[in-house]
């Protein structure tokens, strides 16, 4: 079952220790060099969730397992995890090296311009990989060296310093892979699109076999935006070129397979909690999309 790891499982897991400005106002931010925390006789990575956001600068061949999805890294990896979306890695070779940093939400809430979960590399259903070069893992690799100097250091407004540069580590990485999600939406259907977007993905992750998915049809969604459901279809195919319930039924996919390969809910719990209200509407549903039936595919 995916549980949520929080910051203290973490370092106990980790380190065995607890860190003295775990509990700090400005929201915990830590940085490490990944060859300081290899423990061969350690408790494995898990598939989970975790509480906090985590970049990681990997070198090596590693797989990710991330959500629904794998990906294979071979070379140098920046990666972006968010709080809401499982993940873990195994590496493929003994080689591995390079840094990451984990920090709560709370550590930027002052201080960036806009919902930290907005930007590309940590939304929902994004691409969290950016292969980089070497010139690209010296540049980013700088930063990692910078900040692991400061978070040792004395001065009064480290932490400043610090948000600063985990912030030219993001913008960076949005100038190698700019995103349309960067830009404001110029016309209604683009608005009205994005607003779609984060009331379907609002409901997501599910996370106990008692939360529902509870706006599953077009219709559901045009009353919340107070649409007509002919406009709200038209205006997500002429911007996305899928319709909405397309859109509706890739994001539930992606959560079905997700729920069915890493928690051990039955399938009646995972059909309920996907908003259908028989387990043989939720099989019909996956078989349609897959091919599979939800037991062929847990199993494989």
């Amino acid at each position: 079952m995916t549980n949520r790891e929080s910051l203290e499982e973490f370092y106990q897991h980790k380190f065995n220790w607890l860190p003295d400005n775990l509990k700090q106002d400005i929201g915990h931010f830590n940085v490490f060099r990944i060859e300081d925390t290899l423990n061969p006789g350690g408790t494995p990575i898990h598939y989970a969730r975790r509480d906090f956001y985590k970049i990681s600068l990997v070198r090596g061949r590693t797989v990710y397992h991330y959500a629904d999805k794998s990906i294979e890294a071979d070379g140098t990896a920046l990666m972006f995890f968010n709080p809401n979306v499982p993940y873990t890695y195994e590496s493929l070779k003994d080689d591995r090296s390079g840094y990451f940093c984990i920090f709560k939400e709370s550590f930027f809430t002052e201080s960036l311009r806009t919902n930290i979960n907005e930007l590309p590399m940590f939304a929902t259903g994004s691409k969290p990989a950016y292969m980089l070069n070497k010139t690209q893992d010296k540049h980013v690799s700088a930063i990692f060296k910078k900040m692991l100097e400061e978070i040792n250091s004395d001065y009064k407004f480290k932490y400043d310093l610090l948000r600063n540069y985990v912030t030219e580590m993001i913008h960076y990485a949005l100038k190698m892979q700019p995103s349309e999600m960067l830009y404001q939406h110029t016309d209604a259907n683009a608005r009205i699109t994005a607003i779609f977007t984060e009331l379907l993905e609002r409901q997501f992750p599910i996370e106990t076999p008692h939360q529902r998915f509870t706006m599953r049809s077009a219709r559901d969604f045009a009353d919340k935006l107070a649409v007509h459901v002919n406009h709200l279809n038209r205006a997500i195919r002429e911007t996305t070129g899928k319709t909405t319930t397309d859109h509706i039924a890739e994001r539930l996919l992606g959560e079905a397979k997700a729920l069915l390969k890493h928690t051990n809910w039955n399938i009646a719990e995972i059909s309920y909690s996907l908003g259908f209200e028989e387990p043989a509407h939720f099989n019909n549903f996956f078989k349609k999309h897959t091919s599979s039936t939800p037991s062929s595919y847990r199993v494989v």
